[in-house]
């Protein structure tokens, strides 16, 4: 039997963009912060937060007491939201390239996002829902480099890590999956990309595919 081709790919920085410039110095204002220290806090905090192991409240109240400022609910509402608009753009070719490639072969994503944000791009960008399988960081409970984000997606879709190809714009990130089994793609530009798969996946009549979407509903958002 051949092996299966499935695409898995990074969320952040491949098929959306990057957090918006200046996103982090606008909350550090709006919390009366230093915009360097802000950024520490907001960074070193942020792992728990992807994992699941915080609740976004946990999250900003434990950033704002790292730096001494005021923690009531309606500022870490606040910031929460400021938060996940700044992440909330993607980059329109490559949607269109990883919608095109669903017509080849299995497509699935693996990123690095806490649940409530997760919840708001689900919102924004329903066309997620129509890929092979959804993981992320904060509903798996584990957040890449972690070998456990990788074996999550191996174990959903019933494959062997060599099944699949891992684009992601980390290196660290990129080399864990390759540690696992995996193919791995960095990612720089589509360009590279689409020569990449096209020579890892090379054109053929599509074989018939098993869906291995396990998105569960999501109640009333990590990169």
């Amino acid at each position: 039997m051949s092996p299966r081709r499935i695409l898995l790919f990074d969320l952040f920085g491949v098929i959306a963009r990057p957090q918006r410039p200046g996103a982090l110095a606008e909350m550090a204002a709006r919390c009366g912060a230093p915009a360097e220290a802000f950024a520490d806090a907001y960074w070193s905090c942020r792992e728990p937060y992807d994992a699941a192991r915080q609740t976004a409240a946990e999250y900003w109240t434990t950033v704002l007491r790292q730096l001494a400022r005021p923690g009531d609910a309606r500022m870490v509402e606040e910031l929460r939201l400021a938060d996940v608009d700044s992440w909330s753009r993607v980059d329109d070719r490559m949607v269109a390239y990883v919608r095109s490639r669903r017509e080849r072969g299995e497509v699935a994503l693996l990123s690095n996002i806490p649940a409530d944000h997760a919840e708001a791009f689900l919102a924004a960008q329903p066309w997620l829902r129509d890929l092979d399988h959804l993981a992320f960081s904060g509903r798996i409970r584990a957040a890449k480099p972690d070998p456990a984000a990788f074996h999550h997606c191996v174990v959903a879709m019933g494959a062997a890590p060599a099944d699949f190809l891992f684009v992601d714009d980390r290196e660290e990130n990129v080399r864990a999956a390759e540690a696992l089994g995996m193919h791995g793609h960095l990612f720089t530009g589509l360009a590279d990309l689409e020569a990449a798969v096209d020579t890892w996946q090379p054109a053929r009549n599509p074989a018939p595919r098993v869906r291995h979407f396990t998105e569960p509903a999501m109640a009333p958002w990590t990169k």
